[in-house]
């Protein structure tokens, strides 16, 4: 796996590097802001970019306009947002332009290596992550007459593994159940959530487990 870092902090992008690098992940390139994570891509093919959403100048949101940069430009580049901060909303423009191969952790989970190393492995492999504190905070906000009031405690249980892009198997492993119980738990969420069915011709080319994850951030309360 081929990597980029971009990353203000020189002490945490020395700290990513070292750790990417012990685990057989080959870091092409490091920059300390968005648009030089762009220039290095053109000239340094990657798997993925591991981007900050603050960065110079401004600090505000230049990760995220990076991250679009990128997913425009090189399509097939993984994207994983690193954040201090667990916003719903960082979580939820991120999707909305990426809904493939992309992940937002809070940065704290750097210090879980294994954490940080599965995440890259799974956005790699065209698995959308979200940080299990996004989830649960969307879990604890009081919630107004939206979509997700349609759905049982059980149904928001998987929707919410689902947000922090697990497997069916995992679902399943998870709560205990069979494969074939996550299945129809799925198909009701989307029918609940008002999604294209299965036999719908708008379903083409839309990521259905991706739609339900948007809805799911939309109605954080």
């Amino acid at each position: 796996m081929r990597a980029v870092i971009a990353e203000d902090s020189g002490l945490l992008r020395t700290l990513l590097t070292g750790l990417l690098t012990s685990r057989g992940i080959d870091v092409v390139g490091e920059t300390a802001t968005g648009v030089e994570s762009l220039r290095v891509l053109d000239t340094h093919p990657a798997d993925v970019v591991v981007l900050d959403i603050r960065m110079p100048p401004a600090f505000s949101d230049e990760g995220l306009r990076a991250a679009e940069a990128i997913r425009a430009r090189h399509p097939s580049v993984a994207l994983l947002i690193l954040s201090h901060y667990a916003e719903t909303t960082y979580a939820r423009r991120l999707l909305e332009f990426a809904n493939r191969a992309v992940g937002y952790l809070i940065k704290d989970r750097v210090q879980d290596s294994d954490r940080l190393i599965e995440s890259l492995h799974r956005v790699v492999a065209g698995e959308v992550v979200i940080d299990p504190e996004i989830v649960q905070q969307v879990l604890l906000r009081p919630r107004a007459a939206n979509p997700l009031q349609r759905l049982s405690g059980g149904e928001l249980r998987v929707l919410a593994l689902m947000a922090e892009g697990r497997s069916n198997n995992a679902i399943a492993r998870e709560l205990n159940f069979v494969a074939g119980t996550v299945e129809k738990r799925i198909t009701a969420i989307g029918q609940k959530l008002g999604l294209p069915h299965v036999d719908d011709p708008e379903r083409t080319g839309v990521n259905i487990r991706v739609l339900a994850v948007l809805t799911y951030l939309r109605n954080a309360g």
